[in-house]
């Protein structure tokens, strides 16, 4: 399989997700509702059930710790750069960071690991890192913007987990893995084929907001700077980190390829359900992934 063919898919149902909202097949809240059906329902089947059939142990720390510095890197600059580069809300700059950092480790990554990688070993620890650090600490930042008063309430961030199903999905699932728990047959076929609508319905629901999402609201100049953040500065500093970690040659690569992955579309998944940055998520998603596939090859033709 070559890379192109693992981008195909994403963008022939990002297409049609734009073309059944453009010719009135979904309805005007389309995107809203499918959206919230993938944050509330099958994303959280799908995290549960990889994180559960994840093992915990084995874990390559210096690869690891090298591509979290980049993410930390360009997530920290991008969510900072929001601010001072473009005057954006608080409750936005979170996703702003996200767009710039969050790799799609999910449906496009395992692909590219296979066919750069070999395996999907290392992706499998990126992973857990964006599912159990990244996306909560996103998630709190949101969480707490949401409040109108903008105020840090110690009950509510406690009680996030139980109030947010992407962050109890993965606890479970990590709970599950470190125990060896194993679900009933008929519940875990039931989260199978939840799962499974997770990736095409985001997607979708990524075209139809294109659609209604103006586009005024997303500057060519953030999106500028995102794409270069997340397809230029995220896997220069990945190498650069592997380099100073005294990486092998395949470490090496596996940190790079990965950090190079566009943006994922849990990104605009987490903007529509809290209302805050949506044009900016959606656009970054697409124009990462059209163009990440020029970065990821010459990452696999200098280090592969």
């Amino acid at each position: 399989m070559s890379l192109v063919s693992a981008f195909v898919p994403i963008w022939i149902l990002t297409a049609l997700g734009y073309a059944a909202c453009r010719w009135g097949l979904l309805g005007e809240a389309a995107a809203s509702v499918l959206g919230r059906f993938v944050f509330h329902l099958a994303m959280p089947a799908a995290l549960f059930l990889a994180l559960s059939r994840m093992p915990l142990s084995g874990i390559a720390g210096r690869p690891l710790l090298a591509f979290g510095v980049s993410t930390a890197a360009v997530v920290g600059f991008g969510w900072v750069g929001a601010s001072c580069l473009f005057g954006r809300r608080p409750g936005e700059r979170p996703i702003w960071g996200m767009a710039a950092g969050y790799v799609n480790s999910a449906n496009l990554g395992i692909p590219i690991a296979t066919q750069v990688l070999g395996n999907v070993s290392f992706l499998a620890e990126v992973v857990l890192l964006q599912v159990l650090v990244v996306a909560p600490v996103v998630l709190v930042a949101l969480d707490r913007h949401s409040d109108p008063a903008g105020r840090i309430r110690v009950g509510r961030i406690a009680s996030l987990p139980v109030r947010n199903p992407v962050i109890l999905a993965s606890l479970l699932g990590v709970a599950c893995s470190a125990t060896g728990l194993r679900l009933p047959s008929t519940v875990g076929a039931s989260l199978t084929l939840l799962s499974g609508a997770a990736v095409p319905a985001a997607l979708v629901a990524l075209g139809a907001s294109m659609h209604r999402t103006a586009p005024s609201r997303a500057e060519p100049g953030e999106l500028a700077v995102i794409t270069a953040l997340k397809l230029v500065a995220q896997p220069v500093i990945a190498y650069a980190a592997g380099l100073a970690l005294h990486l092998s040659a395949p470490q090496l690569l596996a940190v790079v390829v990965c950090a190079g992955l566009p943006t994922a579309q849990n990104t605009f998944i987490f903007s529509q359900e809290y209302g805050v940055g949506e044009a900016v998520a959606n656009r970054a998603v697409v124009v990462t992934t059209t163009l990440s596939l020029a970065t990821l090859a010459a990452a696999a033709a200098l280090l592969g």
